[in-house]
């Protein structure tokens, strides 16, 4: 097989609109197969989302016409094609991979295994599903039965939420109003819904663009919604009929389990759950009656199954709680009072506030009763703690022996000191602990210090070669007031933390009153030197490396806010702790050091050396600090990338007053170029222009809950997703908050509050871009 690298692209359609190609995402060693709308960065089908794939993986065209992924010794995806006699692989113009047989016929095709996208001119046929990406460890499905298109929420029981036949805005084209769906295609702007013989039921029209060469695409959102977007345009279209269902709260987990959805517009616990909604009911399949109880959740609510599910019984509250008691299965009821409906639920997702002119359903869940099953089991409680007592007096006895020989043996190693030996002990404790060094053996290989190559807010760094050849940075740590005991347990964390956008933790010293860190050696050093004003043209960096650092940084700080077991805060992110190696690879230094000082200590350093501009207005209020004062003061790094420290010196106040506002009416009037370097050159055509800037301003909103999530700001550099119209240009500065500002869509429209979280976070396969 003969094919050529198109920065991971091996296979184009022929009027290159499509792509197939290799993707990846935050972790860079893994790997998924795309086809890809290269515009738009749109991806329109995966060949198996499950299952990444490494460096070392192969993707295989055999020549007895099979093509599969190999990942070691096992096949992870294959077309089965093996013997069909394929003559050919090829990307058509409408994005479907197909291999071909003899006279050009298909005999595989990627239109028949839909992932979560369909695109104008495929048809999804009864048989084939669509599945979102999980939201909170769950995926909703888009199938065709009993002769309806339906969505549902994979849950044990699968739950219906929305169907074409129950959605009014749908219109008849037919006669037969009920007839049974078999396909349904995109076709110009509207959904079009046809029977077994191919004769049209339905349309249900989506946009008011009727262009016949326009190109659409389906996408079943891991929010639960199915959207359209214009793959030529890059952005979702914006007619509030596009959303299916049409209300936000129709979906199964706009919200947390249990959280009750207002408007689709904020959640909230319900008041009797005292904001215990993350918490599971029990389920009774292995108690007895006597201990469940039933939990009161709330009245007046509504649930978005109701509609597609027919009550178990009709009765009472009391004898519905009993019927729910009964059923091992059954973890949530709800009681409609005026029907006496009952519904039982072994799995719930997020409800909804019911229509005001109706009573709504109450709801419970079953819990564990703590205070049943008394009585016959008092005597089996009496042996055991009888048992208990007498096992308890026995360890007492034996750690007074095991501490009075422990004493008598501490007795004879004078030889070693107190210091010393508790000192052991402690690093004995401690996993993932990187080298220990010396302070001698830190000293000689810096030449007692002799060669100082940084100055951060946490501490001065100096270049290091060991005996092997091996180039170290090592920072001496100034101002840290922790005991040995603290400073070892944070090295302890920082030290297990690894990502390809992290500065990786080698080693480390702790001796007497000195507090050092070794880090690996970055080549081309901190990035503030190759956006100063006073930096060679020579050395002036392209447009496309500026991006890929700035990428870069967003990735590293994403992992260290939601990737990595214990969640940091950075708390000093500016150009000086963005480092760059051999290759211009962006790497985030000094993370986790924030825990070793103070707030006000962290704030006194950072303002002796002029780098205030870059903290959040929180740090000098009351506020609390959070993984939302790192994106502001990203946000400020970002300005810098692309504009150089000729227009924005945080360290000004006049400046850091007065660009945010420069930047948004450069947006408005077209001239988003005059934002960046003057010693740039580049495409005024680039759109990762214009979003890179949006995406900075969002990040530097005073009101902290306005700025986006760190793995959202990758999402929207990569362009996955689109990026709401920042805040005019009169609303930055301390008077921004959310109930000023309603939000934006992508052409500036009033759509309602900014909801970062609508749209949950993507898997590492759906944060993904050309490699």
């Amino acid at each position: 097989m003969e094919w050529v690298d198109h920065s991971g692209r091996f296979l184009l359609s022929n009027n290159s609109t499509f792509s197939l190609g290799f993707y990846t995402g935050v972790d860079v060693t893994t790997f998924v197969l795309n086809i890809i709308h290269i515009n738009s960065s749109k991806v329109i089908w995966t060949a198996d989302r499950r299952l990444l794939l490494s460096s070392s993986d192969k993707f295989v065209f055999e020549d007895n016409g099979n093509v599969y992924l190999k990942k070691g010794n096992d096949t992870t995806w294959s077309t089965y094609t093996a013997g069909e006699k394929v003559t050919a692989m090829e990307l058509l113009d409408s994005g479907n991979l197909v291999l071909l047989g003899e006279n050009k016929t298909i005999l595989w095709q990627s239109f028949s295994s839909p992932t979560d996208t369909l695109v104008s001119g495929q048809e999804f046929a009864e048989g084939m599903r669509l599945k979102s990406f999980p939201n909170r460890n769950t995926s909703v499905f888009l199938d065709i039965s009993s002769g309806d298109l339906i969505l549902s929420a994979g849950y044990q029981t699968p739950q219906i939420y929305w169907s074409m036949k129950g959605d009014s805005r749908r219109s008849n084209v037919s006669n037969s109003s009920n007839g049974n769906v078999h396909s349904v295609i995109l076709v110009s702007n509207s959904w079009n819904f046809y029977d077994q013989n191919k004769a049209l039921l339905w349309q249900f029209v989506f946009s008011g663009n009727s262009d016949p060469n326009a190109l659409w695409a389906a996408n079943l959102g891991s929010d639960g919604s199915i959207k359209f977007v214009n793959l030529q345009r890059g952005n979702l279209a914006t007619e509030e009929a596009t959303r299916i269902p049409q209300n936000t709260c129709s979906v199964p987990e706009y919200c947390n389990p249990y959280e009750v959805c207002y408007f689709g517009s904020w959640c909230q616990c319900p008041t009797a759950l005292n904001g215990n909604c993350r918490s599971q009911p029990l389920s009774s399949c292995s108690s007895s009656h006597q201990l469940v109880d039933f939990a009161y959740i709330g009245e007046k609510l509504d649930y978005f199954a109701l509609g597609f599910v027919t009550p178990s019984v009709k009765s009472t509250v009391n004898a519905c709680i009993e019927a729910c008691r009964s059923n091992c299965s059954c973890n949530v009821l709800l009681f409609n009072s005026s029907s006496g409906g009952c519904f039982l639920f072994d799995q719930i997702g997020n409800f909804q506030r019911s229509d005001p002119t109706s009573n709504g359903y109450v709801s419970y869940m079953k819990v564990s009763n703590t205070s049943g099953a008394k009585g016959s089991k008092n005597k089996k409680r009496a042996i055991v703690i009888a048992v208990i007592i007498f096992a308890t007096v026995a360890v007492i006895a034996s750690l007074a022996y095991i501490g009075f020989w422990y004493h008598q043996k501490k007795k004879s190693l004078l030889d070693y000191s107190e210091e010393t030996l508790e000192e052991e002990n402690f690093l004995d404790s401690l996993s993932c602990m990187p080298i220990r060094f010396s302070y001698g053996d830190l000293s000689r290989a810096t030449k007692n210090f002799s060669s100082k190559i940084g100055q951060g807010g946490f501490g001065s760094v100096y270049v290091g070669v060991l005996a092997d050849g091996t180039h170290l940075a090592v920072k001496k740590l100034e101002g840290i007031g922790q005991g040995k005991k603290e400073f070892r347990a944070e090295v302890s964390i920082i030290g297990s933390i690894h990502h390809v956008h992290l500065v990786k933790l080698k080693g480390f010293c702790a001796e007497g009153a000195h507090r050092l860190l070794v880090y690996e050696f970055m080549g081309k050093g901190s990035l503030d030197k190759w956006i100063s004003k006073e930096c060679e043209a020579s050395k002036v960096l392209d447009w496309n490396t500026r991006f890929n650092i700035a990428l870069g940084t967003a990735k590293g700080l994403a992992y260290l806010h939601e990737e990595c077991e214990v969640k940091i805060v950075h708390c000093d992110i500016k150009p000086e702790n963005v480092l760059l190696d051999d290759n211009f690879v962006a790497k985030v230094s000094d993370f986790g050091l924030a825990k070793l000082m103070s707030r006000e200590e962290s704030l006194v350093y950072t303002t002796l050396r002029g780098t205030r501009g870059y903290l959040a207005p929180e740090w000098i209020t009351d506020n609390p600090i959070s993984e939302k004062s790192d994106v502001y003061s990203y946000g400020v790094v970002l300005l810098e990338i692309i504009g150089g420290r000729k227009n924005y010196d945080p360290a000004e106040s006049s400046e850091r007053a007065h660009f945010p506002s420069y930047a948004f009416k450069m947006l408005e009037e077209g001239k988003p170029g005059e934002i960046l370097d003057s010693r740039l050159e580049f495409d005024e055509n680039d759109r990762r222009i214009v979003d890179t800037i949006k995406v900075a301003l969002w990040c530097m909103q005073d009101e902290m809950n306005l700025r986006p999530p760190m793995t959202k700001v990758v999402q929207m550099l990569e362009g996955l997703c689109a990026i709401p119209q920042p805040p005019s240009s009169s609303q930055y500065g301390p008077q921004t908050s959310l109930s000023f500002y309603q939000g934006s869509s992508g052409d500036g429209t009033s759509t309602g509050p900014i909801n970062w979280s609508s749209n949950a976070i993507l898997s590492a396969v759906h944060l993904s871009g050309p490699r």
